[in-house]
């Protein structure tokens, strides 16, 4: 899908080919809904377009603020038709108050390596509402207007008792950004020597993380962990800070919780779970699919689960009616000996305490348990 109006200089020979059109943009600070609700219309428009085959829609794990549009067409000469139509600049209009920059890049498909779904000539493009199985959307809020993000790092071993204190100890910022986005909720994890700080959001993420991180009772905590990081920063140096975070950010890449809270008390926990080299998707999805049966089931003491993903980093963090110790399967995030059977090819567990014994969910949760050091909401949550 190509979203705003391009020159038509320099185009491609037109010929047989697939054409495979790139779209880089950089949606405006507080206009991502706006963005993606164009989008949501758009789409489905641009379908209808003869000669088009397919598109997607990719967010960066690194920058929430870059986007990526990628759209397959039979051939350049119904794309280069298309864009320089009157209906594609009609088409495009709500984007020009979202999106501060973009760029076009267009590649003939020459070679392609094809698995089971891209060999079989039945496959269509996306119904409206359908999505891949195990493919989340771009990160949206979820029912309760809530967006949910993560960040992770390693402070240098030996300095764990401090690191804890310092951010144990730190008065909370404003949770109003504007009038349309507040800091909902902020909790900071540790395990070992790793720290793990998730946030909720409701409105712009973007916004939020860009406002929290310009407060000085923040940066003050910032500074005073920085000797003990195991990688340097300079958060004075927006390059370098822009490189930090990149490389810090867990994105939430599966969410679920029960339609209605219930009575009690309900406590916060994370687990960070030892997945074995190139298993981190897989470890992802299975702790969604279970997690979306337990909300469901109420005799579960689940109540809401976020599933942080980055390549082989996965973080679970999950709001329970129980201590996690009282159920460590829901805990880990496993119902039955099924599920606990497939995480165990999925994660590094110790021989001696093998899953899916009662004895090897104890053993597992108390390895991977995170220590909460601190849990701040905002005033109503």
């Amino acid at each position: 899908m190509t979203l705003l109006s391009e020159s038509t200089a320099d185009r491609p020979d037109t010929e047989s080919a697939r054409l495979r059109v790139i779209l880089l943009l950089d949606v405006m600070d507080g206009a991502q809904e706006r963005f993606l609700d164009a989008y949501e219309q758009l789409r489905y428009q641009v379908s209808a377009v003869p000669g088009h085959l397919s598109d997607q829609l990719c967010q960066s794990i690194e920058d929430p603020s870059r986007w990526l549009i990628t759209s397959e067409w039979e051939s350049a000469g119904p794309f280069l038709s298309w864009v320089d139509s009157p209906e594609h600049r009609e088409m495009v209009k709500p984007l020009h108050g979202c999106v501060r920059d973009t760029r076009s890049l267009r590649f003939s498909v020459l070679r392609e390596t094809a698995g089971r779904v891209a060999e079989d000539s039945s496959v269509r493009p996306l119904a409206p509402g359908q999505t891949l199985p195990g493919v989340p959307m771009a990160p949206r809020p979820g029912p309760d207007g809530v967006t949910r993000h993560a960040l992770t790092f390693p402070v240098k071993p030996g300095s764990e008792a401090e690191v804890a204190r310092i951010l144990a100890d730190y008065r909370p910022p404003n949770a109003q950004v504007d009038a349309a986005t507040r800091l909902a909720r902020t909790t900071l994890f540790m395990h070992g020597n790793r720290v793990v700080r998730t946030v909720e959001v409701v409105g712009d993420l973007v916004a939020a993380l860009r406002h929290v991180a310009m407060q000085p009772e923040v940066r003050a905590v910032e500074e005073a962990i920085n000797p003990y990081l195991e990688e340097a920063r300079d958060l004075d140096d927006p390059l370098a800070a822009r490189d930090f975070f990149m490389r810090a950010a867990l994105p939430a890449v599966h969410h679920h919780a029960r339609s209605a809270a219930p009575a009690g008390e309900v406590g916060r926990y994370a687990v960070n779970y030892p997945v074995r080299t190139g298993c981190g998707a897989a470890v992802a999805e299975l702790l969604s699919r279970q997690d979306e049966q337990a909300v469901e089931d109420h005799a579960s003491p689940l109540v809401r689960s976020t599933v942080f993903q980055r390549e082989d980093r996965v973080v679970r963090l999950v709001d329970l009616t129980v201590e996690p110790e009282r159920d460590p399967a829901a805990a880990l995030g496993l119902a039955g000996p099924r599920a606990s059977a497939v995480l165990a090819r999925l994660v590094e567990i110790a021989p001696d305490h093998p899953l899916p014994s009662d004895d090897g969910l104890r053993h597992l949760l108390e390895a991977c348990l995170m220590a909460r050091i601190t849990d701040r909401r905002a005033p109503g949550r």
